[in-house]
């Protein structure tokens, strides 16, 4: 019932290896519109208990948010529910944005 923490440079080496990832962004619509990772999906954090059946529990999941304080809410959420591969964006967006991706707007 736990859940990783991945820093931005971990999750960017891990999609230039192509592994299979699925990026669960819990932000609000206009805040993913405004800025993404590509690939993203958009589930906000408070649609995640009635959207439940639209995740794989068998894929590694990396939530995503603004800063990280969401995004580990939705981890936790995920790993008492019984999701075993969850991990969270430490820094969220703003970080991914800073060290990996300029890009990527900030906010």
């Amino acid at each position: 019932m736990t859940f990783k923490h991945l820093s931005p440079t971990e999750l960017k080496n891990k999609i230039q290896q192509n592994d299979k990832l699925f990026l669960l962004d819990v932000r609000e619509p206009h805040e993913y519109k405004y800025a993404r990772i590509a690939n993203s999906v958009l589930i906000p954090l408070n649609q995640i208990p009635q959207r439940l059946g639209e995740l794989n529990s068998d894929q590694e999941i990396v939530v995503i948010c603004h800063h990280g304080m969401r995004s580990q809410q939705a981890a936790n959420y995920l790993a008492t529910a019984g999701f075993k591969n969850i991990a969270n964006l430490t820094g969220g967006i703003d970080a991914w944005s800073c060290l990996c991706d300029n890009s990527v707007a900030r906010y």
